[in-house]
C-alpha cells in the first residue's frame, strides 16, 4: 500500500505543506514517486511519521528528532528522562498557579484606571474588568500578581496604549511566519516567542520559562484565550504554544 501527501496529511493531522518541510529537511522523505512525481508514503513511512509526532507533542526541536530517528548510537530514553523533567517541572508549575496570564492582569483592580472610551481604545472588544475577579481569586496570593498590580498602578493611557502596540507587533510577526509556513519549533519562532517572554517581564511581571509555558498550555486550555488569540489568525494560539515550549527547552 502506498498513500498519496494528502491522504497522510489526513492521517495524522498535520498539513501537507509539514509534510512537504520534512521532506525537504530530510526528516521524512517518502519512499516513492508516482508516474507523474508526486511523493507517495508506505507503511514504514507512517510508521516514521508517528514517531516524529510523538516527539514534536513532547516538545523535542525537529533536530533532536532527526538525530534519535537517525543515529543508531541516539539513547532515545535519556532524551526521553529529559523530556520527562521538563514536562514534571511544568505540571506542578501549572499545579501551583495554573500560570499568569497577561490579558487577565490588564484589570481594573491591577491599576486600570480608564474611562470605557479609553479602554475600548486600548483593548478594543476585549473587556479587561470581565477577568478581573477571576484573575483575583486564582492570582491573587502570587508574587506575579502583586509585582503586576504594582508596576501597572501607574501606567496610563499612552503607557497602555504602548504595551498594546508591542503586543500586537509580536502577534504581527507570529503570523507572519505562519503565512510563510515556518514550523513553530524554528529560530525564527523561537525567536519570537522570547521576545513575548520579555515583553511580559517588561510590562508586567517576571516571567521565568517555567511561567510562560504555563502560560501558553492556557492559550491552548481555555477556549477563551484560543478564541481570543485566533482572531488573528485561526490556529495563531496553538502555533504560540508550541513556539513557547520550544523556547523553554532550548533554554533549559
Amino acid at each position: 500500500m502506498s498513500y498519496s501527501v494528502g491522504q497522510v496529511a489526513r492521517f495524522a493531522g498535520v498539513t501537507v505543506r509539514t509534510l512537504h518541510h520534512y521532506d525537504e529537511i530530510g526528516l521524512l522523505r517518502p519512499s516513492g514517486r508516482s508516474g507523474s512525481g508526486h511523493r507517495r508514503y508506505d507503511d514504514a513511512d507512517l510508521d516514521r511519521l508517528q514517531q516524529i509526532l510523538f516527539y514534536r507533542e513532547l516538545g523535542f526541536p525537529l533536530e533532536e528528532v532527526a538525530a534519535l530517528l537517525d543515529d543508531p548510537d541516539a539513547d532515545p530514553r535519556a532524551h526521553l528522562r529529559r523530556q520527562h523533567e521538563l514536562l514534571s517541572a511544568r505540571i506542578a508549575r501549572l499545579k501551583e498557579m495554573a500560570a499568569a496570564v497577561e490579558r487577565a492582569m490588564e484589570a481594573k483592580k491591577m491599576g486600570i484606571n480608564l474611562t470605557p472610551e479609553e479602554k475600548f481604545e486600548v483593548f478594543g472588544d476585549f473587556d479587561p474588568d470581565a477577568y478581573a475577579e477571576e484573575a483575583e481569586q486564582r492570582w491573587g496570593g502570587t508574587d506575579a500578581y502583586a509585582e503586576s498590580r504594582r508596576r501597572t498602578a501607574s501606567y496610563t493611557k499612552e503607557d497602555w496604549l504602548r504595551v498594546q502596540r508591542e503586543a500586537d507587533d509580536i502577534t504581527r510577526r507570529f503570523v507572519e511566519l505562519m503565512d510563510a509556513g515556518e514550523e513553530p519549533e524554528s529560530r525564527a519562532a523561537m525567536d519570537v516567542a522570547e521576545d513575548h517572554r520579555r515583553w511580559i517581564s517588561g510590562n508586567h511581571y517576571t516571567c521565568t520559562y517555567e511561567m510562560h509555558t504555563g502560560l501558553a498550555e492556557m492559550y491552548v486550555a481555555d477556549e477563551r484565550f484560543t478564541r481570543n488569540i485566533d482572531k488573528a489568525r485561526p490556529g495563531l494560539a496553538a502555533y504560540q504554544r508550541e513556539a513557547i515550549l520550544a523556547n523553554a527547552v532550548r533554554h533549559l
